[in-house]
């Protein structure tokens, strides 16, 4: 069992941000598969919260604290080490953990940028409006993000996409949790 780590509280604002794949070296060292193509989140915070796979064996039960020495970007993947994870063994144990940090220790987003965990929930209308739902999901379609829209039509539930590009997207307010976009129901 991995005792090395202490018990904690999973903080209000947590967000999943990726899980431990593998062990890495001698070190204890570990690879780490961010949810995100940018793994900012990860890099910015020293205080990652783990709690156990959902598959395969436990080595821990709850949520634990672990306190990252480092973490940085090596070849295609992303490594960390943490304190009292000293060797290969004990990274071990980690394989499968899911990743949370705080969302308050997030990088601040540029101007126009938005973390895709802030769009989920927002309500969509138009220029005109019109509520046409609101965002359940993002895509990564290579060049840009779709967002997925919920809505309900006819008792039944929905989805349509809209590109999350200025040509399409007014505009986005945090604090009222609206996106206003130039998209009318019947596109396609």
């Amino acid at each position: 069992m991995l005792s090395c780590l202490e018990s904690a509280e999973l903080p209000a604002d947590a967000v999943e941000v990726g899980r431990i794949a593998d062990a890495w070296g001698v070190k204890g060292w570990f690879k780490v598969l961010p949810h995100s193509a940018s793994a900012e989140a990860l890099f910015s915070s020293k205080r990652w919260f783990l709690q156990p796979s959902t598959q395969g064996a436990r080595t821990f039960d709850g949520t634990v604290l672990m306190k990252v020495r480092e973490a940085k970007e090596h070849s295609d993947t992303l490594v960390a080490n943490a304190h009292d994870v000293d060797d290969r063994n004990l990274a071990e144990l980690l394989k499968g953990a899911r990743i949370f940090v705080p969302r308050s220790s997030f990088p601040t987003a540029s101007a126009d940028e938005y973390y895709w965990v802030d769009l989920i929930g927002m309500d969509v209308t138009n220029r005109e409006g019109l509520h046409l739902g609101q965002v359940v999901d993002l895509m990564s379609t290579g060049p840009q993000t779709v967002l997925v829209i919920e809505f309900q039509e006819e008792g039944k539930s929905k989805e349509r996409m809209i590109p999350f590009v200025s040509a399409y997207v007014d505009g986005v307010d945090l604090p009222t949790k609206r996106i206003t976009v130039d998209w009318q129901p019947d596109y396609s």
